[in-house]
């Protein structure tokens, strides 16, 4: 039963784009590759996760400002796999659920744990859009 349960979270986060990371191999060949604005998923069984970040997930996507790819590791699943992630993170502590942001391979900015805990999955869809708003603009657009 369990099992399933992890495999329907998982779901969750690829139904609306994300790129599944399951060992540290492949976010070694993803992470510090990535072209344009790359939103790190870091998944999790907690209640926040469920009740706030994968469905602000899926609200902030419809925004008309995304990132260019999504990918997703899952924390107590995919133990190596997230490590190896947080490893790019550079200067922040572990979290999860957590959303990072990479732009052409280097991470620029974290969404932890502690902005999605307790806040309900609207509010932190408008985080997200922020971020998006902030960081997935195409430089040339980008206000001054």
């Amino acid at each position: 039963m369990y099992d399933i349960l992890i495999q329907q979270m998982r779901d969750e986060v690829k139904r609306v784009g994300a790129r599944e990371l399951r060992t540290p191999e492949e976010v070694d060949a993803v992470l510090p590759n990535a072209k344009g604005t790359t939103l790190v998923v870091v998944n999790s069984t907690c209640g926040c996760a469920a009740g706030a970040a994968r469905p602000a997930l899926a609200k902030a996507l419809q925004h008309s400002v995304a990132p260019d790819s999504i990918v997703t590791v899952f924390a107590g699943q995919d133990k190596e796999a997230t490590a190896r992630a947080r490893e790019y993170f550079e200067g922040q502590p572990p979290s999860s659920p957590s959303f990072a942001v990479m732009k052409d391979g280097k991470f620029v900015h974290m969404i932890h744990r502690y902005q999605i805990e307790g806040r309900n999955a609207d509010q932190v869809a408008a985080t997200l859009v922020q971020t998006f708003d902030r960081f997935c603009v195409p430089e040339t657009k980008q206000a001054v």
